[in-house]
């Protein structure tokens, strides 16, 4: 019999159990505190003029936002969980809460998961990023503008986390064709910021950049009746997105000089693969053109059918052609998102009909009455600066129901305070768990926490002036006025 081996040495605790004990069981200790802190709150007596069902909507709601910033708890378990309690604790039936998973939000951001699955599956987009760096990126310059503009457009019709997941591994060959060493290479730290900031600005342009702006404009409509039309969306998003284009690979220069005289190797690189892949095949074809009828059906019916209704039946096309199958589409589709959707939903509707935001209002108008710019001014920045720590989706699912009703008691467009929240919301550019984007470009190995950060504060102030100068002086130019 051989004798055992042990690779590392055996390690014994030698503190005491009672301090073991303790070490080991911190996460439920929190937890435990946590729902006796919950328990405590739901049995005080709301305070004057308010309801218990909008007190306890209150309640349940700091909870929510307590375990998502936390991270106790997965986001999507957690909005699952606050949407169970509302009918078991009153707040709202049964049959008025499970509803908000028919919320035509649910099922648009849905047929756009199916939409960008189709697009990476069939190789359409990884064809598309190849032919335009190789078509533009002859120096090294143009290469990393080539990349950064590139992650801005494809933003505009897929969701960012998709568009950083299928640009990486193309850079990730470009810099090792280069020999680009880790730790020492600041041109390679550019290329990867690229990525990033790319897909962060474009991102928050058209309603297929992430998930914030979709569960907005949902929101929007449960409480006002109100909605944006496609086009209305991208126009005012755009106002900030195109100066950021123009600002920002000027300010990733400044921090990332090249330090690379000829990128050649790249170029060979992305050639060959095009060479390799071969001529565009029938299911990259027919991506293709049910893409492009889509994205002019949002323009152009949009507002008349439904940007859900769009994209579902664009998603059966694509069934019907077998361009996808629904195996596939599972591997794609963040149903976590999803299903933060309606418990989100459900419960901003809960603080709305239940008084508790509007009673939430009128205690902030006592104590601080800005004017309605302030007040957007304060909403944008917390909703920027909270956006580095948590989902952007949270972010939105905490802001627009108090948002909502701070604009109906000031007299505000609504449209203008949900703008004033869901693209705020989108602009995390300094902390890696910020947005996955970042979270990407970080595990290149290439960037630093400073080479992120500093960058990031400034791109981040930038983009805030940005939204401000455009929500005060653009935006009444078509129609949303403060």
């Amino acid at each position: 019999m051989e004798p055992i081996s042990f690779d590392k040495p055996l390690k014994i605790d030698t503190r005491p159990l009672w301090m073991i004990v303790i070490d080991r069981t911190g996460r439920y200790q929190i937890i435990s505190v946590f729902v006796i802190a919950v328990l405590v709150l739901f049995n005080l007596t709301p305070p004057q003029g308010l309801s218990s069902n909008g007190y306890h909507a209150i309640v349940l709601f700091g909870a929510t936002i307590f375990l998502w910033v936390s991270g106790l708890l997965p986001i999507a378990a957690t909005a699952l969980l606050s949407m169970v309690m509302l009918p078991l604790l009153g707040i709202m039936d049964a049959k008025s809460t499970y509803a908000q998973f028919g919320n035509e939000a649910v099922f648009f951001i849905l047929g756009a998961f199916i939409l960008a699955a189709a697009m990476t599956g069939s190789g359409l987009s990884a064809r598309l990023a190849r032919a335009m760096l190789a078509r533009f990126g002859r120096t090294p310059r143009t290469l990393a503008l080539t990349v950064f503009l590139l992650c801005t457009a494809l933003s505009y019709c897929m969701s960012e986390h998709a568009v950083a997941a299928m640009m990486f591994p193309v850079v990730s060959e470009i810099v090792a064709s280069l020999g680009l060493e880790q730790g020492k290479s600041r041109y390679a730290g550019l290329l990867f910021m690229s990525i990033a900031w790319g897909c962060i600005i474009g991102g928050i342009a058209t309603f297929l950049g992430g998930a914030r702006a979709p569960l907005a404009a949902s929101i929007l409509k449960e409480s006002t009746g109100l909605h944006f039309s496609f086009l209305e969306w991208m126009t005012a998003a755009s106002m900030i997105v195109l100066p950021l284009i123009l600002i920002g690979f000027p300010l990733l220069l400044r921090f990332f000089p090249q330090d690379v005289s000829s990128v050649e190797g790249g170029m060979r690189y992305l050639n060959r693969k095009r060479l390799e892949v071969g001529k565009m095949g029938f299911n990259e074809l027919i991506v293709a053109v049910v893409m492009f009828a889509t994205i002019v059906s949002w323009m152009t019916l949009g507002e008349k059918t439904g940007l859900a209704a769009i994209a579902i039946l664009a998603a059966v096309v694509l069934f019907t052609f077998r361009v996808v199958s629904w195996e596939s589409i599972e591997e794609y589709v963040n149903w976590g998102i999803i299903l933060m959707y309606g418990g989100s939903i459900a419960l901003a509707g809960a603080l709305e009909k239940s008084g508790a935001a509007l009673w939430i209002v009128k205690r902030v108008l006592n104590v601080f009455t800005p004017s309605p710019f302030g007040l957007i001014a304060v909403i944008s920045f917390v909703a920027i600066i909270l956006t580095e720590c948590i989902s952007h989706a949270a972010v939105v699912a905490i802001f627009m129901p108090i948002g909502l009703s701070l604009a109906a008691s000031m007299g505000m467009d609504p449209k203008v305070m949900t703008l004033s929240i869901a693209l705020p919301a989108g602009l995390a550019y300094c902390l890696p768990m910020g947005t996955p984007a970042t979270a990407i470009a970080y595990g290149s190995g290439y960037l630093k926490s400073r080479d992120i950060i500093i960058p990031g504060a400034l791109i981040m102030l930038v983009s805030w002036l940005l939204f401000l100068f455009s929500a005060y002086f653009i935006w009444p130019l078509i129609g949303l006025k403060i």
